[in-house]
């Protein structure tokens, strides 16, 4: 019955996000052209459900020409060295340095996969401020604690994009007002910045519903 009740909690809050913005008048990306694939990942056997550096990975390089790209609060770095293997110029931000996995799931190809100990990505070992911004393309953000109103402050004053995962309230600027949710607070911010911001899910584990904006820098793929 819990498990419902949670279903229930997540099914409103992402409409809610996406009535946010839809009210917003500001202009969305499209990405009709994918509904077919999404709703076949969507069924994806519960095994998937683990792999959420995976599914992000799959999501970003299906929209959007590679860039330059931050992965932020990128731990191991498992996503940045994803998107390296796609033509990505990726980087980890992370104040705390951590080496790459020695293997990870392809999920395409349903097979672990070794990495070369010689296998490195490029890191930044800082936190994460507005002022780096201006050096990247898009900034990603996997619940990536403390960062996601600085994210959205790079975002406007630098023009880049964003993809966030809003988790926990942790070391950020701001608090959401009683009975709003904070993944509704970060949207509603971005939003009042005239950051076009919309809602999407992937289906992993946890905190699943992310928030995008493409910005001025960020090719997308063709469709």
């Amino acid at each position: 019955m819990a498990k419902h009740k949670d279903r229930e909690v997540t099914e409103a809050l992402y409409q809610e996000l996406r009535r946010l913005a839809a009210a917003s008048g500001l202009a969305q990306a499209d990405f009709a052209h994918l509904a077919a694939a999404e709703a076949r990942q969507a069924r994806e056997l519960r095994k998937m459900k683990k792999f959420r550096f995976q599914l992000l990975h799959r999501w970003l390089v299906a929209r959007f020409a590679p860039c330059r790209a931050a992965d932020i609060g990128g731990g191991k770095g498992l996503l940045a060295y994803l998107l390296q293997q796609s033509g990505w110029d990726a980087v980890v931000v992370d104040p705390v340095y951590q080496p790459l996995p020695d293997k990870y799931k392809d999920i395409g190809a349903d097979r672990q996969m070794k990495l070369d100990g010689a296998a490195r990505v490029p890191h930044i070992d800082a936190p994460f401020t507005a002022e780096l911004g201006a050096r990247f393309d898009l900034l990603i953000g996997l619940h990536a604690h403390g960062c996601n109103a600085a994210v959205i402050d790079a975002a406007a004053e630098s023009g880049c994009g964003f993809v966030l995962f809003p988790c926990c309230v942790i070391d950020e600027p701001l608090l959401p007002l009683p009975g709003i949710d904070w993944l509704a607070c970060v949207a509603q911010l971005a939003l009042q910045r005239g950051l076009a911001t919309t809602p999407f899910r992937l289906n992993f584990k946890g905190q699943h519903i992310g928030l995008y904006h493409v910005g001025e820098k960020v090719g997308l793929v063709a469709k």
